[in-house]
């Protein structure tokens, strides 16, 4: 049986990974708006922030129906948010900072509870290559 704690990360990594296709959206509207910044492209950005995001909208999703693989997407998201938290602490933002870092931190503990390190363990606890959500 899929560990609660897998499902709430992985409802966590579909919300993060949306957040990014909708800043690739706002980028790509600020483009079309005329908006120009000399040191980034906002295209190239928005297309960078839809790639991101689906693999971690896929990762949520993989790990919400009880699929091990999301797992390492997920973590390795969440680990280059925690040095965009930093960066955004930097830059003087220190509510943002704080909020990034703290559902990052969240993600990270929920995926390496023993709950999900046991689960992850034991395939035999339930099957990574099905198909079907598991109803148990």
């Amino acid at each position: 049986m899929t560990p609660r704690a897998v499902r709430i990360a992985g409802g966590i990594a579909v919300a993060q990974g949306t957040l990014a296709i909708v800043m690739a959206v706002v980028l790509t509207v600020r483009e079309l708006a005329g908006h120009r910044e000399v040191a980034i492209s906002g295209y190239g950005t928005a297309v960078w922030f839809v790639i991101m995001g689906s693999a971690v909208i896929a990762a949520g999703w993989a790990l919400w129906t009880g699929r091990r693989w999301g797992r390492g997407i997920a973590v390795f998201a969440n680990l280059l948010l925690l040095g965009v938290a930093w960066y955004v602490f930097s830059s003087g933002q220190l509510l943002y900072a704080v909020a990034v870092a703290a559902v990052s931190v969240a993600v990270l503990a929920l995926l390496f509870s023993p709950p999900v390190l046991h689960w992850l363990g034991h395939p035999d606890s339930a099957s990574s290559e099905s198909s079907e959500p598991e109803t148990r």
